[in-house]
């Protein structure tokens, strides 16, 4: 075998070798990530709610901030990625037999929602908690008395599979676990009342974070399969979305029939969840979103 062959095969092995190691190395990192116990304030988690103004709400935001996205309209938890190598199913959360939520304490609900932190001290993998993190007291409250009114419907845990790469990628700190996405030192959010209002059209953003990023600049989604397209721009200067939706009710058509006003399909964006929004959260949405 030629000198120039003979170097070229080792230093190709040599490669091979290394890039194993260091991608073992990530994985390695990254279930160590996973087993940690993440360190929260103390929370002033408010009480369990039983009323039916609260069980409404409840039922309205699970509808249409998309918990039912991946638990299921049932709460018996749901599979919503599943292409091979990557799947994730979401557990069940409902009021009976089957569900992981059956024992939680008030202050379990609000580690997990609202700060991507299971019972246990251990992040939550997926969870939209960078969403949710900004809940009022009483929306938290309501989404709660509601999942916890849920008929028994079986299910289980959650479910996820994730690919080597993604679970490398995860070590390296490239892809972010539930907790690590949200800003715990943040004091609760003061209540916003319902309304077209900027205010309340701030509020309602909060739920378009986890895709469009915490500045709603657009990009890349965090964590997405390499086939999504970026999150679209919702921010002023060239190439904003909103540009699209000059009126309020251009938004609401787009969230209803998940179309833009030329008719092409928006890909990605939840619409089975998002259509079920109510007009004053959209127009208010469209006021804040017009605003920036």
């Amino acid at each position: 075998m030629k000198v120039w062959l003979r170097r070229t095969l080792i230093g190709v092995f040599s490669l091979v070798v290394l890039l194993a190691v260091v991608v073992a190395g990530l994985v390695w990192n990254g279930e160590r990530k996973r087993g940690r116990v993440v360190a929260l304030p103390a929370l002033k988690s408010p009480a369990f709610a039983d009323d039916a103004a609260a069980r409404e709400r409840g039922a309205y935001l699970y509808a249409s901030r998309g918990c039912a996205d991946c638990h299921g309209a049932n709460g018996a938890g749901r599979v919503f990625v599943d292409n091979g190598s990557l799947r994730i199913k979401g557990p069940a959360i409902h009021a009976g037999p089957g569900s992981v939520t059956l024992q939680y304490k008030a202050e379990d609900w609000d580690r997990v929602l609202r700060h991507g932190v299971k019972p246990n001290g251990q992040p939550a993998m997926i969870m939209p908690s960078e969403d949710y993190n900004r809940f009022t007291d009483a929306d938290f409250v309501a989404v709660v008395a509601y999942v916890r009114t849920l008929p028994p419907a079986g299910g289980g845990a959650a479910e996820i599979t994730l690919p080597l790469p993604v679970r490398a990628l995860y070590g390296a700190g490239l892809i972010k676990d539930a907790a690590a996405k949200v800003d715990h030192s943040l004091p609760t959010q003061a209540p916003v009342a319902e309304g077209a209002t900027l205010e309340h059209g701030q509020y309602v953003a909060n739920m378009c974070k986890g895709c469009h990023g915490p500045e709603l600049a657009g990009g890349k989604i965090p964590g997405g399969p390499p086939d999504w397209p970026p999150a679209a721009k919702l921010t002023k200067g060239d190439g904003n979305a909103m540009d699209r939706y000059p009126s309020a009710e251009s938004l609401i058509s787009m969230f209803r029939n998940g179309k833009r006003a030329d008719g092409s399909a928006v890909q990605v964006m939840p619409f089975e969840s998002l259509a079920k929004m109510n007009d004053t959260d959209l127009r208010a949405l469209h006021l804040y979103l017009k605003s920036r």
